[in-house]
């Protein structure tokens, strides 16, 4: 009885690849063999022309170190927001530390149980493989937090350049709506991971299974358009405008004060200072993080050559992975409530560290 499922699954992964030439090469020949037996000796060829899997180790390893610190440091964050009673009035910068802190869990649990080898047998192991070692739940978040970043973007540009509009039209309830589509925008992206991801022989293959080489480009393509290229196109133009608009009202503040530094110019030139210094941070980290793998992601869906078993493939994703820690520190720790509550909390840690000392000194002088 289990050897006829084992071939009904392999015919039934047959059918599902019939309208796709090749999109696999390494699956092509598991796809279309007609026995059981051929099967388990194709597949175990296959995994033992496997390059070493030492450098992906260390690869997942370093993964779950990166999620670690972005764990602990969006906790942190997200606890200075509501000490400094912030959380109310900037509330897309909660839900982007937010989205930051559940990519970070995901991301700790999905490459930890990644380490482990599992044999995926019945419904369960197939929603194991296409929601957790597929990575559908990991990539959720993190692609709710590249929309939230571009709302976010968009809500300053709002306020700087057209701030008597957005102080009248801006409403709370557009802010809400906006970070609800953040959460909707990784929908579509969770559901083409769920649909192409499947179990072979009680191993999980992800991102294989396509109706046609049309469908996965046309995805590829959509992807790296919306996810990555408008994204870098609306910091750029929007952090460009925030800039030329406070260098404008730099020069008419200079052309109405008398000689000497004023509070005014210097008030100008900080924000000035800031923008430039957030501009050059934002667009600069995110397309030294992003633009790697997302090329590699849209050249693999364009040559079906490529897949994302490579090792460098694992090299891209470490360097992609560093946004989600590093953002809590670029969007949060700049804000000054925020930066006054950890400044707070640096000698309570040390004052917490010293009593322990000083209580065993002062034991040991009673005992003399």
């Amino acid at each position: 009885m289990f050897e006829l499922q084992r071939e009904d699954k392999s015919l039934k992964t047959q059918s599902k690849m019939v309208d796709t030439p090749s999109s696999v090469e390494y699956l092509s020949v598991v796809m279309t063999t007609e026995t059981v037996d051929d099967v388990t000796q194709t597949t175990a060829t296959y995994l033992e022309s496997l390059p070493s899997h030492g450098i992906e180790f260390y690869f997942e390893c370093a993964v779950i170190v990166i999620g670690v610190v972005g764990i602990a440091a969006n906790a942190l964050i997200l606890y200075a927001l509501v000490a400094s009673k912030q959380h109310k009035k900037h509330v897309l910068i909660v839900n982007q530390n937010v989205l930051d802190f559940i990519s970070s869990l995901f991301l700790v649990i999905t490459y930890s149980l990644k380490l482990c080898n599992f044999y995926l047998v019945g419904l369960g192991g197939y929603w194991f493989c296409v929601l957790v070692l597929s990575e559908t739940l990991l990539w959720f978040p993190i692609v709710a937090s590249k929309t939230n970043l571009m709302v976010i973007t968009i809500e300053r540009y709002l306020k700087a350049v057209y701030p008597i509009w957005s102080k009248n039209k801006l409403r709370k309830w557009m802010i809400h709506s906006a970070m609800a589509f953040t959460w909707i925008s990784a929908v579509v992206n969770m559901a083409f991971m769920i649909v192409t991801s499947d179990v072979v022989d009680g191993v999980c293959y992800s991102y294989v299974f396509w109706e046609s080489r049309v469908t996965q480009v046309a995805f590829g393509v959509w992807y790296f358009l919306s996810f990555y290229l408008i994204i870098l196109i609306i910091f750029i133009f929007c952090y460009w405008r925030i800039l030329v608009v406070i260098r404008r009202q730099a020069r008419v503040m200079a052309g109405h004060s008398g000689p000497g530094p004023s509070t005014a110019q210097t008030q100008s030139r900080k924000i000035q200072t800031n923008v430039i210094k957030t501009m050059i941070i934002v667009s600069a980290f995110y397309a030294i993080s992003d633009t790697p793998v997302n090329m590699y992601f849209l050249l693999m869906n364009i040559n079906e050559n490529l897949t994302l078993l490579y090792g460098g493939y694992y090299a891209l994703m470490v360097v992609s992975f560093f946004y989600i820690c590093a953002n809590p520190f670029i969007y949060a720790t700049k804000f000054d409530p925020v930066k006054g509550v950890l400044l707070r909390l640096i000698p309570q840690c040390l004052k917490t560290h010293t009593e322990p000392i000083e209580n065993i000194e002062m034991a040991a002088s009673r005992i003399r």
